[in-house]
């Protein structure tokens, strides 16, 4: 009986030496937050929107899964999901999994403060990009965006060093209350309120910035017998679907035309149009935001400090693209391959 015993005493003694340690290199991605690098990599978690959203999305995404790669020194796990919900549900995920970095542009502003703070807590890094987030600054190292704001002026200070004639708008925005909405119309808004420029008529794409709506649009006001020359669309696939409704009107446009074309983005198809003439001018928002995050986390693990501005905003530099070269950078094809976004 004795005998017994001790042989059952050992085999659970070998049997609970093999359990414990049976799991090891395991990742069951719930704790040890803000670790990160047990394959020798930088584990990061990059947050994004759908890439089905826009051009401008598309190359977004399109750059992010470009610089952050095994090659380059990272395990990177992505999520492209268009609601804040699952924008929450996917950071989660990603500190459970003890991601290093979260990179995050945000479905909507507001929401994040509890999930950062999470994140915080776990020693995770955050850095936003695209978009800003309402949250307490000292929740995120630094923001890589785009001044909105600057859009418009660059876009309103070309039409005002063109002196045309006469200034009668169609103004077409895009989701009211986004950042790219808000920026590109301000500029606007106030040459219309001190009377330089005539609003004609306003409308939005919604949500999904649509061509369609767009169309609409611009047909309803022809169909007023509204007098118009120009058609400030807030961006290209807006644009591109009031250009449709001037087509199908025979109404002229473009360099030669009686109607003249803004758009944003510097989507290639958009380029194209100004080069040709069919539009006059397009605003850039650059998606590529990827290279800078990249710079900064690299300084971070050799131990310095990157160069990161008091408020932590760090703006892309972005140009004004027209015909002619009047008041902004003239498209050739040169431009379209270096600048242009999607096919």
């Amino acid at each position: 009986m004795k005998k017994t015993l001790a042989i059952l005493l050992v085999l659970v003694t070998v049997f609970a030496l093999v359990a414990c340690g049976g799991d090891k290199g395991g990742d069951k991605g719930g704790g040890g937050g803000g670790g990160g690098e047990s394959s020798g990599l930088i584990k990061v978690g990059i947050v994004n929107l759908e890439p089905s959203e826009s051009g401008y999305r598309e190359a977004n995404v399109k750059d992010m899964a470009k610089v952050f790669t095994p090659e380059n020194g990272y395990e990177a796990k992505f999520s492209n999901v268009p609601t804040l919900d699952a924008q929450i549900n996917a950071t989660r995920g990603f500190i459970n999994d003890g991601v290093k970095y979260l990179l995050i542009s945000a479905a909507e502003a507001a929401g994040w403060d509890a999930v950062l703070k999470e994140a915080q807590e776990a020693g995770v890094t955050v850095f936003l990009f695209d978009r800003m987030i309402d949250v307490d600054p000292g929740l995120y190292k630094a923001a890589v965006v785009s001044d909105m704001a600057n859009q418009g002026d660059t876009a309103v200070k070309w039409l005002k060093e063109q002196k045309f004639d006469e200034y009668n708008i169609i103004h077409i925005q895009g989701q009211v209350g986004s950042a790219a909405q808000i920026g590109r119309t301000n500029a606007l808004q106030k040459e219309i309120d001190a009377g330089t420029m005539n609003l004609v008529s306003r409308g939005t794409g919604g949500d999904s910035w649509s061509a369609d709506e767009a169309k609409k649009i611009v047909e309803a006001a022809i169909s007023s017998g509204l007098d118009f020359n120009i058609i400030y669309a807030e961006n290209d696939g807006m644009a591109e679907g009031a250009m449709k409704a001037l087509d199908e009107n025979g109404i002229t446009y473009g360099a030669d035309g009686d109607v003249k074309i803004l758009g944003f983005d510097c989507n290639k198809f958009a380029l194209r149009y100004v080069m040709e003439g069919k539009w006059n001018y397009d605003g850039q928002c650059s998606p590529f935001q990827a290279d800078v995050i990249d710079g900064f986390i690299k300084t971070l693990e050799g131990g310095g400090t990157p160069s990161i501005p008091a408020d932590k905003k760090v703006i892309s530099e972005e140009k004004g693209f027209d015909h002619l070269g009047i008041g902004a950078i003239k498209v050739t094809q040169a431009v379209i391959d270096q600048y242009g976004l999607g096919d």
